[in-house]
């Protein structure tokens, strides 16, 4: 049994920082706070130091019993989510500025991303349901932080469903229980394919069910829109990006590790589920004029090009490289997105955005940028990571899947024009900026996503690594 402490110094760098940075808040005078939110960024820096040396290491290991692995997953899933929460610090900064409760927001974003890292190593089906809750209750916390009728609905709606999903993923998981007899993946990979096919089929829906809220996929996406509308725009970008990660991390590994025997049809399943996310997630997207909303639906239908590398999981050795490298690249153009909204906070819909590039041609460039970044235009990171996850679903054998995302590619296009289109026209005013902190993490995240898709061999090489050997 292996309990190496050390194995977990970016899960307990993010956990260490959120009691430290709650004690000292409390005794901190209200114009000091900033140093908690200076504690969270260190604590994500030490993170990311700490999971540059276990790679460099090439040592997979798991800890608490084999609950938690540490592997080639594990260690690029925390370096996305440890610099995302580096990017939604910076953009948050301005937003919770004297806020009578700012040490709290970077105690729950510490916290929910704590659970985040819990899903990317997560290889027990316990450990996945705690990190499940982890990661959702300071969420809820956070999407009704502004204590407004926006927040207080999408706060609602996010608990709501969070908790009904959650159980149906409770019950998936004691039916994967009863069948398999056990809860450690690599246990129940040598016991299910000789479980009663039922048991297996719907103790497996029961917990893709939970996986499907936290990312935002259908049928479990209708909490997206209004928690990304309602919430503050650091928390919308948190929700649209992170979860995200984690979830679909998570997913994967649960199917690779424990399934590849199994008669059940989850391919064909996660095939279905990923057409109809795109296609819904880019129907919904062509009709809206709000800009978090279409960022909203248009994270619903990245989550569904996503997915593909879901459904070849086993079908194919490229899968889990094209999802690492899909997920490093849409987390920090997402982001990029996101904060330009942040620093423009009283431009809500497209019009709000006509003539921006005479006032603010460098947040222009930017907005560009991510969002033909988000269709995957070269030479953006997404691109790379599209093409990558194509290839993996055609050498999986489902070629009419990549068409479909194909398709929805170009659909795609359309409406994330209909924001770039007002930017070059003419208007008499300027919006307002709100402050250099999201401006400079805008900066960030479109150098981060230029620069995966630029260097895309070195990435690739990066993620080249077994799932477990």
């Amino acid at each position: 049994m292996n309990e190496n402490l050390a194995a977990l110094v970016p899960e307990l760098a993010l956990l260490g920082a959120a009691v430290v940075g709650l004690l000292a808040g409390s005794w901190l005078p209200r114009r000091r706070q900033w140093i908690v939110a200076a504690l969270a960024a260190a604590a994500c820096v030490t993170g990311l130091a700490a999971t540059a040396v276990t790679m460099a290491a090439d040592r997979e290991q798991t800890v608490f019993s084999a609950a938690f692995a540490v592997d080639t997953a594990t260690d690029v899933g925390r370096l996305v989510v440890l610099a995302a929460l580096l990017l939604i610090i910076g953009m948050s900064v301005e937003t919770v500025r004297n806020h009578p409760r700012e040490t709290e927001y970077w105690v729950l974003l510490l916290m929910t991303g704590a659970g985040t890292l819990a899903l990317v190593g997560a290889n027990d089906l316990l450990m996945l349901f705690a990190a499940y809750l982890l990661t959702g209750v300071p969420a809820y916390t956070l999407a009704g932080f502004a204590k407004d009728a926006p927040g207080t609905e999408a706060a609602l709606k996010y608990y709501l469903m969070g908790a009904l999903l959650g159980i149906t993923m409770l019950a998936g998981t004691a039916l994967l229980h009863a069948a398999g007899h056990a809860t450690h993946y690599g246990t129940l990979a040598a016991t299910l394919p000789s479980a009663p096919y039922g048991f297996v089929a719907v103790g497996l829906v029961g917990v893709l069910a939970g996986l499907l809220f936290k990312i935002g996929g259908v049928p479990a996406h209708f909490w997206v829109p209004d928690v990304t509308d309602g919430a503050p725009a650091p928390v919308a970008a948190y929700v649209t990006t992170l979860p995200k990660v984690g979830g679909l991390i998570a997913g994967y590994r649960l199917l690779h590790q424990t399934l590849a025997d199994s008669d059940v049809n989850r391919s064909l399943l996660l095939a279905v589920l990923a057409a109809v996310t795109m296609s819904l997630g880019n129907l919904a997207a062509f009709f809206q004029t709000s800009v978090k909303r279409l960022l909203a639906y248009s994270t619903i239908s990245q989550v569904g090009y996503l997915l593909m590398a879901l459904a070849v999981a086993t079908r194919s050795d490229a899968a889990q490289r094209s999802l690492l490298v899909y997920l490093a690249a849409y987390a920090v153009t997402n982001l990029g997105a996101f904060a330009v909204v942040t620093a423009l906070p009283r431009a809500r819909t497209l019009d709000d955005y006509r003539g921006l590039a005479r006032h603010r041609p460098d947040l222009t460039a930017v907005l560009v940028v991510c969002l033909l970044g988000l269709v995957g235009t070269p030479p953006t990171g997404v691109f790379l990571g599209k093409l990558e996850i194509f290839s993996a679903t055609i050498d999986g054998g489902y070629t009419w899947l990549a068409a479909l995302a194909v398709a929805n590619t170009v659909a795609s296009l359309f409406y994330y024009l209909r924001w770039i289109g007002p930017l070059f026209l003419p208007t008499g005013t300027s919006p307002t900026l709100s402050a250099r902190w999201p401006t400079a993490t805008a900066y960030c995240a479109a150098v981060l996503s230029l620069t995966l898709g630029i260097a895309g061999q070195a990435v690739l090489t990066v993620a080249e690594g077994p799932l477990l050997r």
